[in-house]
């Protein structure tokens, strides 16, 4: 019989919660969960998981462990979140065994890492427990599938974006909740806590492709260099994002996809509004989306930190299923090509102008 998940515990106040005290007190309520692979999103949800109470060991690299255990976690937001969870009361390790303690894993591995990863929860985590990927792209979940066919796989997509501030400290940027698809076990109550918001939907899959096409931008921004909120206030980077966009949604049509938005609009307007006069358009995404002043893109952060990025699972997803249908997708591959330039360029943000991408050469 599968080992319950959905455990009853005590809930943090609010008021707690903004006080930056966690409720330690009643984590052995709490199931155990495995954050594997966790860097600024496995650390930013993890943190507040432990937060509000929850038994949380975050598998991560030497680098990361060792910022926390000197610094603590810290976590801030938009909002003015300032939460910190100190070192002290954090299970950090570096060694996949620790699966084996895991009612529930979240993956947060980079895609690139997802078969690596699907492997240790294979292999040290062999009893059926729900495995929520928490990551960019679509292919991953059928990854882990293939490896975990006993395991209750749930898609999961963030909307937000997490950026690592160093000391232990990693800001969440933009705004959104997390859904996951539903499974075995409801687990939307039990991973929803103050400040992280967790629900479950039947329509998952068409969840994930829309916020698919919004990660297209992680490249944009990369290659500007800009922050977010600068590209979107440049008309140019607008119109780029607005093609790419067009482009890819054409493709996953012509497979019989159809995404769902994770926005107020319909996703085949979204091009429309993104060509809209800057004063128009800044009016309306203040609508529908909070963005702080220094946020960027998790490509961007990877070209800054000379680590691979997830381009393949984005553009080079786009360029793989436009070969398939014999349709040619020109401005993803274009991207696709520059980034890869880039990571062996290994020199951070190239700083392009948008009209680079519009070019044959740079």
């Amino acid at each position: 019989m599968r080992r319950r998940t959905g455990c009853t515990r005590k809930r943090r106040s609010c008021a707690t919660a903004l006080a930056g005290e966690p409720d330690i007190a009643s984590a052995h309520e709490a199931p155990q969960i495995v954050v594997a692979g966790a860097g600024a999103i496995g650390c930013f949800v993890g943190g507040l998981l432990r937060a509000a109470g929850h038994h949380v060991t975050l598998l991560l690299r030497h680098n990361t462990a060792s910022e926390l255990r000197a610094h603590g976690l810290t976590l801030t937001d938009f909002s003015g979140l300032a939460l910190t969870v100190k070192g002290d009361e954090l299970k950090l390790s570096e060694e996949p065994a620790v699966l084996a303690t895991a009612d529930i894993v979240l993956v947060t591995v980079k895609s690139p890492a997802t078969a690596e990863m699907g492997a240790l929860i294979a292999r040290h985590a062999p009893r059926p427990i729900p495995v929520i990927s928490l990551q960019n792209g679509i292919e991953n979940v059928t990854t882990l599938r293939r490896l975990l066919p006993e395991h209750d796989l749930r898609a999961g997509m963030v909307p937000f974006n997490v950026v690592p501030m160093g000391q232990g400290v990693f800001h969440r940027a933009t705004s959104g909740d997390i859904v996951i698809g539903q499974g075995g076990t409801p687990l939307g109550s039990t991973l929803s806590v103050p400040h992280l918001t967790l629900t479950e939907s039947a329509e998952i899959t068409a969840i994930q492709w829309g916020k698919f096409l919004i990660n297209l931008a992680n490249a944009l921004n990369a290659l500007s260099g800009l922050t977010l909120k600068q590209m979107l206030r440049d008309a140019a980077w607008r119109r780029l994002m607005a093609d790419q966009w067009a482009e890819a949604l054409k493709v996953l049509r012509a497979r019989g996809l159809r995404p769902a938005s994770t926005t107020p609009l319909p996703v085949g307007l979204i091009p429309h509004v993104l060509r809209l006069p800057t004063p128009l358009f800044t009016r309306l995404a203040a609508q529908m989306l909070t963005i702080d002043a220094q946020a960027r893109s998790s490509m961007a952060h990877d070209l800054m930190r000379g680590r691979p990025t997830e381009i393949d699972a984005l553009q080079g997803q786009v360029m793989r299923m436009g070969a398939e249908l014999g349709r040619a997708t020109p401005l993803n591959a274009r991207v696709y090509e520059v980034v890869k330039l880039a990571e062996l360029a290994a020199e951070g943000l190239p700083h392009l102008p948008a009209r680079a991408l519009r070019s044959k050469t740079l």
